[in-house]
């Protein structure tokens, strides 16, 4: 039997299982919303805090799949924080159909809408609309966020987009149902009732103006069930059709409701699904390193998703820092482009310096005849009808004198130009870095990803951490030497390493989701099955665009 030395120093943690633990805990602290008291106040006032509502509104045994849980994390703590974006967002299963919800969590400033809760909305709204998804509206909200009114009404993409966005909804012929269960004040008011059924409990409150604002603007007193009750907007306004005695019964309602509407035709790319075949049993964490040092196939990451393992990769032998080929997952077909992570040897053309026939290519780094591949793979796939699904562990572009000789920007812009335009569904997963242009031509944020998910290990910037606290340090000393301020070594050493500290900050996935660039930070191992629900939600939505590139560089 080996004994262990007590004092010896304890091996340091596996990052993995720290980072995977630390996921749990931001998660539900996150969720908790404005924590027990707030629960509590809640639940006297005989109403279901958001999560509740939502975990009765879904079918039993069924996953909602939470997006954006990381919205506003870190944000606005100088008034008591916004966790959640004070909303909660969602793919869950009605009536055996998938249905986009969004539910104010009123734990949380009453539900009233910050910035990011707008956005928030919206981008949930847009998910729906681009894959035709029926939504259900949970609305217990007290309105806009007064302090910080200037951020969150006037612009394009904020408060107002979220009616713009309920009525185009509606014209295209995607359902939606609200069930207000609280709060629904001034502008707030039009979301509801522009949506195809309006459900409201008693107790709740429908209305532009309060009580208290319609004394002060007109000088009448009125009380809030003569003003905006479920009563007078049942049988007086006509504004409501379903009056319901309590949050229960608003759900059964809306479930019973969901189960009456027509399911539409699936997209092109779901009529060709079969059976799901079991993907081979692995551990992804095993297989991709945490901080990014550890090389790696991103063939057995592939492999790992789809269905049976099966993959037919498009021209493995050319341009290998790219990884493409179409494959099955849950059924469905998909075309994957992926960033190889190993170090490759590439034979080189005839006739370079003299006994110089191969080059070491490093993993994650764009190349030219990579980029070739994936652009021409890519209208492949168009061409096919087959969803993209690209996993991103990208550094960038190659740089240097060979490379642009080699026409790099010319072959890049191919690339970004194909992402730009492609038609079919396109679901990105960031599983290591995302630095630079390698984010665009990995189908980042800009490029209108249907779902854009991150694994912990993701890391979300122009530059890797390294280069550019060199970069930024090399700024702040060129502009204190121009001040006449000459920093001895010990001042050096702290401003690098509070230029290091910030942007380590802002490489975390945290910190991108706080800001809506990633819609959920996932467990490596739920990734085959997001992604499977995820191509389900696509495949919702029957319409495929005509494939055009415009001008496309040779």
């Amino acid at each position: 039997m080996t004994q262990t030395d007590p004092s010896a120093p304890a091996a340091p943690p596996a990052p993995w299982p720290d980072a995977l633990a630390r996921l749990a805990a931001d998660q539900a602290r996150v969720r908790s919303g404005g924590g027990p008291k707030a629960q509590q106040r809640q639940h006297e006032k005989n109403r279901l805090t958001a999560r509740e509502r939502i975990a009765r509104l879904v079918d039993e045994g069924t996953p909602f799949d939470e997006l954006m849980t990381f919205a506003g994390y870190g944000m606005y703590e100088d008034v008591g924080g916004c966790p959640s974006g004070g909303t909660v967002t969602g793919i869950g299963t009605i009536a055996g159909r998938p249905w986009m919800i969004v539910a104010n969590d009123a734990t949380v400033k009453a539900g009233a809408f910050f910035p990011i809760t707008a956005k928030k909305v919206i981008r949930a709204q847009t998910i729906a609309l681009e894959n035709h998804l029926p939504v259900v509206y949970l609305v217990d909200s007290a309105g806009v966020y007064l302090p910080m009114q200037d951020e969150i009404f006037p612009d394009q993409d904020d408060f107002g987009r979220v009616f713009y966005l309920n009525a185009r909804m509606s014209a295209r012929g995607i359902p939606q149902i609200a069930a207000i269960m609280g709060n629904c004040v001034a502008g707030g008011a039009y979301l509801p009732v522009m949506c195809d059924t309006l459900i409201m409990t008693e107790g709740s409150g429908l209305y532009l103006a309060g009580p208290a604002l319609v004394k002060a603007a007109i000088g009448q007193v009125v009380d809030s069930e003569d003003l905006g009750g479920a009563s007078m907007h049942a049988s007086i306004a006509g504004t409501v059709d379903y009056k319901e005695p309590d949050d229960e019964a608003a759900l059964k309602r809306i479930r019973a409701l969901a189960d009456l509407y027509a399911q539409g035709e699936v997209a092109p790319f779901a009529r060709r699904r079969k059976a799901t075949v079991s993907a081979p049993e692995r551990d992804l964490t095993d297989l991709v390193g945490f901080d990014g040092g550890k090389t790696y196939d991103v063939r057995d990451l592939i492999t790992a998703l789809v269905d049976g393992g099966e993959f037919h990769e498009f021209k493995p032998d050319y341009g290998e820092t790219l990884v493409c080929g179409f494959a099955r997952a849950g059924g469905y077909p998909v075309a994957f482009v992926a960033n190889q992570r190993t170090v490759i040897k590439k034979k080189l053309k005839s006739g370079g310096e003299p006994g110089l026939r191969t080059r070491i290519e490093v993993g994650g780094v764009i190349y030219g005849d990579s980029a070739d591949k994936a652009a021409r793979f890519i209208m492949d796939a168009n061409q096919a009808g087959v969803p993209l699904v690209f996993l991103s562990d990208v550094t960038g572009f190659m740089v240097g004198r060979d490379s642009e000789q080699e026409g790099i920007i010319r072959r890049g812009a191919k690339l970004v130009n194909a992402v730009s335009n492609s038609v079919v569904p396109k679901i990105t997963i960031i599983t290591g870095g995302s630095f630079g242009a390698g984010n665009y031509a990995m189908n980042g944020k800009a490029y209108a990803p249907r779902f854009l998910f991150a694994w912990p290990s993701a890391k979300y910037a122009v530059m890797s951490g390294n280069a550019a606290a060199k970069t930024l340090l090399d700024i702040q000393l060129a502009a204190l030497k121009r001040a006449g301020h000459q920093p001895d070594d010990e001042e050096l050493q702290r401003l690098y390493d509070e230029v290091k500290a910030k942007y380590d900050t802002e490489l975390d996935p945290r910190y991108a989701a706080a800001r809506l660039w990633v819609d959920e930070i996932i467990p490596p191992n739920d990734t085959r099955d997001r992604l499977i629900r995820a191509l389900e939600a696509c495949a919702q939505n029957p319409e495929q665009d005509e494939f055009r590139v415009g001008v496309f560089q040779v």
